[in-house]
């Protein structure tokens, strides 16, 4: 997969944990995240033993039925073959399938069943156990940058570079829900100024809105967060859009998209709308019956439709000119009115 040659902004679907546990609803999410018309599903492979333990703290305190957050990471895990039951409903529904590892059993996991690129997370982009086996598969990688500065991204891109890895770096800011003033549009530019390559956004707003306003500054890829439902459980949940929201972000992007697409010539489009100009313009015409011999006035004009005569815009030029014939009121005026 090469960014640069898509036609299109990829757009992805991220479930992460929104399926809370359940293999039938993470199948739910891509049925509905393909019917959206979006290019690919992401999900969030978690190991609870090779990433967590008993340790670590909650981010939200959520969970009714997990003591622990290593508890909740064992209910997210899928084995081997339900990760790829998930990954070939997606490719059925002609969807990219992605999912982000956070430890090196994931990776492992998910270069066993065939994934064709890589997402990420920005708090694992410099976990060696996570980006050196990920480099290693010579796959494609999408980065996002929530965590990071541009040092950090500096070194990020040299490791890159240094794989030869086809990659695609994301303005992201971690915070959940995030707001407007947090979404960070002018780094899409910026990054893509300082290192020459595809960028876009990585949203937790949950809204369609940083997602079109990226799609403006020519985004290549675009990831939001997804549920079925704003009533859904989980942590995800307030900084996500729905999937009828997401439908609409897809239609967004892509009219978007066939904007940027067809700049138009505005010399060239005045020519091409001279039949619209005559509907909708006005012409000079006579406001009250006028006599032979009449020096035209201002009082004496005025401009109604349609514009196939004198253009309202050049009253001046018939203003103080004597009429050569009567005219009657309406009457539209042509050079051959006047001596």
């Amino acid at each position: 997969m090469h960014f640069n040659s898509r036609a299109n902004c990829l757009i992805i679907g991220e479930v992460a944990q929104t399926h809370d546990g359940s293999l039938g609803l993470a199948h739910a999410f891509i049925d509905a995240i393909a019917k959206s018309g979006a290019d690919a599903v992401k999900f969030q492979t978690h190991i609870a033993a090779e990433e967590s333990t008993a340790a670590e703290p909650w981010r939200i305190k959520f969970s009714k039925q997990d003591e622990s957050r290593f508890d909740y990471w064992q209910r997210m895990e899928f084995s081997d073959t339900q990760w790829s039951d998930l990954k070939r409903h997606a490719e059925e529904c002609g969807l990219l399938f992605l999912s982000s590892p956070f430890s090196a059993g994931a990776v492992d996991m998910l270069d066993r069943i065939g994934i064709e690129a890589w997402k990420i997370a920005s708090g694992e982009l410099f976990n060696p156990f996570v980006l050196d086996p990920i480099l290693a598969t010579g796959k494609p990688v999408i980065a996002s940058s929530g965590m990071s500065d541009w040092r950090e991204l500096d070194a990020l891109v040299e490791r890159f570079r240094q794989a030869s890895t086809t990659f695609a770096l994301l303005q992201c800011s971690s915070v959940y829900p995030c707001p407007p003033e947090h979404v960070g549009l002018n780094v899409i530019e910026e990054i893509r100024q300082h290192y020459h390559c595809p960028t876009g956004l990585s949203d937790h707003s949950g809204t369609i809105y940083p997602s079109l306003a990226a799609a403006t500054l020519g985004a290549s890829v675009l990831e939001v967060h997804v549920t079925l439902s704003r009533d859904m459980f989980g942590p995800d949940v307030p900084a996500s859009v729905t999937t009828d929201e997401l439908t609409t972000l897809v239609e967004g992007v892509r009219y978007i998209e066939c904007m940027r697409d067809h700049p138009i010539d505005k010399n060239a489009m005045g020519k091409d709308l001279e039949p619209t100009r005559a509907i909708f313009g006005k012409s000079l015409v006579a406001r009250t019956a006028l006599r032979a011999g009449t020096i035209v006035r201002t009082e004496d004009i005025g401009a109604k439709k349609p514009g196939t005569g004198i253009p309202a815009k050049d009253a001046g030029k018939i203003i103080g000119r004597t009429l050569n014939k009567d005219v009657g009121s309406d009457h539209f005026f042509t050079e051959s009115d006047f001596t």
